[in-house]
């Protein structure tokens, strides 16, 4: 008697009924959906999949999908749950796709840029680090190849998941010429990144200055490019920007000009130095015969090892010098005689010259 009482329906949806049984399942998996959505975001799921080497915005992007996912999942179950049929491989209204189908593009579009991702680190790291190839150029041809990757696995994904190209033209073609404007700005900006990376007029650790903007370069992505300030702020700068703007690249083709950030890499390399607050370099002063320049560091070592420390940093900073092919210039002296004569002997090396008498 009280079992057909949950059975009982309380209203409808869609013309099928929802008993009160329906509705506690209902409750139920889409509060279980909510749990495990919640999970998937934790620190303890991040750690777990740091350990396969993933790239820390893959990583997050992977888990904000999972956790998409699972509520989706979850939901869809309590519908079914709660006697309203919500088949998964049923069409959804509209679109040609099933939830099936939907959950499959999903997945190989992760897969497809973890692919991605990977073969750029496999390339920089790995393969060309021993071609005698410049560094610089070793990241511009992995992120091409990356890119070239990228959009070859997408188009193969949509293709194998029932998306024709031919259909995406022409809802493209019908919607072009609102939403281009607004894509206008990403394909120049990846375009951009193109020309960067081919013709190379920055790379990645010079110091450059473009749209006010001045620090070194860390990253060359797609879009942006990442620059970090003298002041550790990280600052995204459009790759149109340093095709459509004045660039000041203060260490392209001159090595010289590197010992600013020589002495920036002595100070941060030391591991016994602070992250925070960052090292800099200021310019004390003009001398005689050098122009001063003072490394400001942060570190414990001070109240307990001074002179260890400072010494490990001179060591530093020399070598860092050598490296980027700085000379240190010596003082030199002009001598003027204002009256009288002044005798000036030659000594050959090997051979003695008696004394003019």
């Amino acid at each position: 008697m009280s079992f057909s009482l949950f059975e009982r329906p309380l209203f409808q949806v869609g013309g099928h009924y929802v008993s009160f049984l329906g509705l506690i399942a209902f409750v139920g998996l889409f509060a279980a959906g909510l749990i495990i959505s919640r999970m998937l975001q934790s620190r303890f799921v991040r750690r777990f999949f740091s350990r396969f080497k993933i790239d820390t915005n893959f990583l997050a992007i992977v888990t904000t999908i999972l956790s998409v996912a699972a509520i989706v999942f979850f939901t869809v179950s309590a519908i079914n749950a709660a006697g309203i049929p919500l088949l998964w491989n049923a069409p959804l209204p509209a679109v040609s796709l099933s939830l099936l189908q939907i959950f499959l593009l999903v997945a190989l579009l992760v897969a497809v840029f973890w692919i991605s991702s990977s073969t750029k680190r496999f390339l920089f790291n790995r393969f060309l680090v021993n071609s005698g190839l410049d560094r610089a150029l070793q990241y511009a041809i992995a992120q091409i190849i990356s890119n070239a990757v990228l959009v070859v696995g997408v188009l193969i994904v949509l293709e194998n998941t029932g998306i024709h190209l031919g259909a995406l033209a022409v809802f493209a073609g019908a919607v072009g010429v609102g939403v281009g404007f607004g894509l206008q700005n990403i394909a120049s900006n990846f375009i951009s990144g193109l020309v960067i990376l081919a013709e190379r007029p920055i790379t990645i650790g010079d110091r450059v200055e473009v749209a006010g903007i001045t620090g070194q370069v860390q990253q060359i992505r797609a879009r942006s490019t990442v620059i970090r300030t003298n002041d550790n702020i990280t600052m995204i700068v459009p790759n149109t920007k340093f095709i459509d703007s004045p660039v000041t690249n203060w260490t392209y083709g001159d090595p010289r000009v590197r010992f600013r950030e020589a002495l920036l890499a002595a100070g941060r390399e030391n591991p016994n130095t602070l992250k925070d607050p960052a090292p800099s370099v200021f310019l004390k002063k003009f001398g005689d015969n050098s122009i001063d320049f003072e490394l400001v560091v942060w570190s414990s070592e001070m109240s307990a090892r001074p002179s260890r420390y400072r010494s490990d940093l001179n060591f530093a900073i020399e070598h860092k010098f050598r490296e980027a092919g700085i000379e240190l210039p010596f003082p030199q002296r002009d001598l003027h005689i204002r009256s009288g004569v002044l005798k000036v002997q030659s000594m050959e090396l090997g051979t003695t010259k008696p004394p003019e008498s």
